[in-house]
């Protein structure tokens, strides 16, 4: 083995290796810079040069010199090429390292020190991140070897779910850490604004400290020149322009004394103002806190009180024998417990009010006990739901509408309807949503028109309309008091159309079709129009016809639609022979008014009146996917069907039934829409067909039944007048 590779101690590695990278830098380097360096070295390491053999050529080391210990070899051999190396060049001497002075050679071993120091730092990282990638490649080979000496395949199997759960731990431990993060920087924000308006108040309190020092030195040294200048002597009476100047000049040093002062209040104000300004801040913020807690509470009590219901719906269904009076006795207690409740002062402690904004009954007056305790949940959890969304959800997005400004069609606007749209602006956005359906047929005095024309004749379907006046929305306080203008309106908007289409006329529907435009937008001639784009421009052509053949379609395209999106359910009710269509018909007609509470119901009329009919199947699809779980648990017909006549009255979430409709559903395109229509009427003509082929066949062979009837036989008309 080499001697050079016999003197290099393994314990030491990385000092000889660096050792060495310096000698190979002095080799490379000017021999003043070398030995510079070399000299420094020697110095810091405490040992002796050895002189070198005068027989040793320049440059080289002694091939059979002795070394006292592998360590220091390789240090030792350095000062000895140093040496040979400054031969060569005579420019330097050996008495120029002799001379530098004591403090140059301790700045250079501090600087080589530095250097080392953070060396020696770095080399420390590098191990420390070799030891963690050694541990890490331990690992992997650990798991690796476990995962080849497994037998089976189900231990193989389970040390890949034990790495992804690693994974997965690992990064909820990312993401808490994250999360951390975000908190410590919004905190550091928060921290960081108090400082600003804590410098900024200081510097309103040295600005305004400052202004009263300069009106107090101003003042000394008014009161000191005073003192100090002696009273002149009288003197003649100056002339009357120099009086005039005197004056002016007392009149501009009271303007400035004026005008100083004022300042001086007007710095004082304004950082009074801005005290106030911050207490406001601060009392505006407890207040919201304050109203967001109270609605929250709001909420809660909601949330237990509906509970309650539940509780009690579900102890009457037991049929608890000796504990019925005391049901139904809690039952009425609660049904009637808002009533006639409230405090001194007048404020009310239920948040469910007796009607909503567009005067429907919260709880509707039902016959039957079950359905107004199922209202009464639906009203509590629908008032739960409203106040903790009310901050989050509700208030951004009465902001967004309050900044849209001029309506157009958008992708934003279409999002935005189906979100809702508040109270206050529906009126508005509906009347140009109609426009838009309606502007082809719109023509300026064509309602008056019909009007007129109804008062000079009457239409035949003008005992239908009064009949249904009377059917029209009973839990709604608009059509039932009797001083209500609304019956009147509602008649002479149904009248105007079935004028205006005489094809239609009338068909049972349209009436509270109507109602609920007139209910929103509040003008007769606006709901008409509403009503006119509804049937003419937004349903299919025959939808009200007294055939109902569209109306008959969509139910078919229902049906296609529920098995594909909703198979389980459709299996489900396949197998108790359950037909939908005689739960669903009636919602496609009124587009939901019998069946959805206002705040579900208008928010679903928001995006139909934008989108069209594609709505209604959403939201059909999103009631039964809401109750999917309810209707899966039944095992009876008869019982699916009496569920069905009132499961609509458990949907409380309207955002969550929105969230189904347009995400869970998806993808929803109106190309298959217009295909599956086209393909079921082309049946549903054909079926029609064939109807009339036996009708005419019938007739057929009834007719020369009806020439043989015998002439003797009494009619009925006869037998009764011979009684």
């Amino acid at each position: 083995m080499p001697l050079s590779l016999q003197n290099i101690s393994l314990k030491h590695l990385g000092t000889e290796i660096q050792n060495t990278m310096h000698t190979i830098r002095g080799n490379k380097h000017t021999p003043g810079t070398g030995l510079g360096y070399l000299v420094e070295e020697a110095t810091q390491s405490g040992e002796q040069t050895p002189t070198p053999d005068s027989s040793t050529p320049a440059g080289k080391e002694p091939a059979d010199s002795p070394k006292p210990a592998p360590k220091s070899s390789l240090p030792a051999s350095l000062p000895q090429k140093t040496k040979s190396q400054s031969n060569t060049f005579p420019f330097f001497s050996e008495g120029l390292v002799r001379n530098r002075t004591a403090q140059e050679k301790v700045v250079a071993l501090e600087q080589q020190v530095l250097v080392l120091t953070k060396e020696l730092k770095s080399q420390k990282e590098l191990v420390h991140i070799l030891h963690k990638a050694l541990e890490a490649a331990q690992q992997e080979k650990r798991a690796s070897s476990s995962f080849l000496a497994a037998a089976e395949d189900k231990d193989r199997l389970e040390l890949v779910r034990h790495q992804v759960r690693q994974i997965a731990e690992l990064g909820r431990r990312v993401e808490a850490l994250e999360q951390e993060r975000d908190s410590l920087a919004h905190s550091v924000s928060l921290r960081e604004r108090e400082v600003q308006e804590l410098q900024e108040h200081v510097q309103l309190l040295m600005d305004k400290n400052q202004a009263k020092q300069q009106v107090i030195c101003k003042l000394s040294e008014k009161v000191t020149q005073d003192f100090t200048q002696p009273p002149e002597e009288p003197r003649l009476p100056p002339n009357p322009t120099d009086r005039d100047l005197l004056s002016q000049e007392e009149r501009m040093e009271h303007l400035k004394d004026d005008m100083e002062a004022y300042q001086t209040q007007n710095r004082f104000l304004n950082s009074e103002i801005h005290q106030v300004t911050k207490i406001w801040r601060k009392v505006a913020e407890k207040e919201k806190a304050l109203l967001m807690k109270c609605a929250y509470l709001q909420a809660r009590n909601c949330q237990v009180e509906s509970k309650y219901l539940a509780g009690l719906r579900r102890l009457q269904e037991a049929k608890a024998g000796e504990c019925s009076e005391l049901l139904r006795q809690l039952i009425q207690e609660a049904l009637q417990g808002d009533t006639g409740v409230a405090s001194a002062d007048s404020v009310e402690l239920s948040p469910v009010s007796e009607y909503d904004e567009y005067g429907f009954l919260t709880v509707p007056d039902y016959e039957m006990e079950d359905l107004k305790l199922l209202a009464k949940i639906q009203a509590l959890e629908v008032r739960s739901h409203h106040l903790l969304e009310l901050e989050a959800v509700e208030r951004p997005l009465q902001q967004r509408w309050a900044a849209l400004g001029e309506l157009a069609p958008s992708a934003e606007l279409k999002q935005l309807l189906r979100a809702g749209v508040p109270h206050e602006h529906r009126p508005r956005v509906w009347k140009w949503l109609v426009h838009r359906r309606v502007q082809h047929l719109h023509t300026p005095g064509c309602y008056q028109e019909l009007l007129s024309q109804g008062r000079a004749c009457e239409h035949p379907a003008a005992r239908q309309i009064e009949l249904d006046l009377n059917r029209t929305f009973p839990n709604n306080k608009h059509f039932t008091c009797p001083t209500s203008s609304f019956p009147d309106k509602l008649r002479r908007v149904l009248l105007a159309f079935s004028w205006q289409n005489p094809t239609i006329g009338y068909c049972q529907g349209l009436n509270r079709l109507a109602a609920i435009a007139l209910l929103v937008l509040e003008e007769e001639e606006s709901a008409f129009w509403c009503l006119v784009a509804i049937v003419e421009s937004i349903m299919p052509a025959e939808y009200y016809s007294k055939t109902l053949m569209a109306s008959q379609v969509d139910q078919r395209v229902l049906q296609d639609l529920l098995s594909e999106k909703l198979p389980r359910l459709m299996a489900h009710l396949g197998q108790h022979h359950v037909n939908l269509s005689l739960i669903t018909f009636n919602w496609f007609l009124v587009v939901f008014a019998d069946s959805l509470i206002s705040d579900i119901l208008l928010r679903v009329w928001d995006a139909f009146l934008y989108e069209g009919t594609k709505v209604v199947f959403r939201y059909a699809l999103a009631i039964f996917k809401y109750n999917e779980e309810a209707i899966l648990q039944l095992q009876d017909g008869l019982e699916i069907y009496q569920y069905l006549r009132f499961f609509t009255k458990t949907i409380c979430d309207s955002r969550k039934l929105m969230h189904i409709a347009f995400s869970d559903m998806n993808p929803f395109p109106m190309k298959q829409l217009r295909q599956l229509r086209a393909a079921h009427r082309e049946q549903l003509d054909a079926e029609l067909r064939k109807l009339e082929l036996l009708k005419a066949q019938y007739l057929e062979r009834q007719a020369p039944r009806d020439d043989k009837r015998p002439e003797g036989g009494a009619s009925e008309d006869e037998g009764e007048g011979d009684a």
